[in-house]
């Protein structure tokens, strides 16, 4: 076959093998995380923040008290999400309907959206008050999650500076993910893809019908 799933999993979240449209969307995303890299690095170095690989993920919640904290925006958590898991979004849609803001929709849409299903999105003010209203002691173990791993460091980020001292980074987001990493999953696909959206979603489907019929 010309190519395997996992392979479209690589040309669309690995870099160096995406196409234009992701590449743009990859782009967009880290453009923040850039800004605060060097302090997460640190903080995984020193061990204040643990990296947990996502095939050590159910243990870590299971065995040693973790709490899944979900901070993808809501579209991509009804796709697929783990039972039991907490959601505050660390970005959220934005809704502005300024002149500036909508000619950004329409870019994004042209360049990103129409190929990704992401919206355009905004930093979500309230992430901070939000996941204290869920998990109002500070000493909770939390273990933060998104697609990528990207936006969660910026979570991460926020949640050390507001006072959390016992926080988990799932490396590599839900997208490094393995269909028996978490026992359950609800949604309509896998957690993997979840990120996946737009005319990549279509793409995906017709890929997973060729592997069906090629097995």
């Amino acid at each position: 076959m010309a190519m395997r799933v996992d392979q479209l999993s690589s040309c669309i979240f690995k870099p160096g093998k995406s196409t234009p449209h992701v590449s743009a969307v990859r782009t967009v995303r880290r453009s923040g995380v850039y800004a605060v890299a060097g302090g997460i690095r640190e903080l995984l170095q020193s061990g204040t923040v643990r990296a947990v690989p996502a095939k050590d993920a159910a243990s870590t919640l299971n065995e040693e008290g973790f709490l899944l904290l979900d901070i993808r925006p809501v579209w991509e958590r009804e796709k697929a999400r783990v039972p039991g898991s907490l959601h505050v979004p660390m970005f959220v849609e934005d809704t502005d309907v300024g002149p500036i803001t909508l000619l950004k929709k329409w870019v994004h849409f042209g360049y990103i959206g129409l190929w990704t299903g992401q919206k355009l999105t905004t930093i979500n003010d309230q992430f901070l008050s939000q996941v204290e209203s869920l998990v109002p002691s500070k000493d909770s173990k939390l273990l933060l999650a998104c697609g990528e791993g990207l936006r969660s460091m910026m979570a991460i980020k926020r949640l050390h500076e507001g006072g959390y001292k016992n926080l988990g980074w799932l490396a590599g987001g839900f997208n490094r993910s393995k269909d028996n990493d978490f026992p359950t999953v609800e949604g309509t696909t896998k957690l993997r893809y979840a990120t996946i959206g737009g005319a990549s979603y279509y793409f995906l489907q017709v890929l997973l019908l060729l592997q069906a019929v090629d097995k």
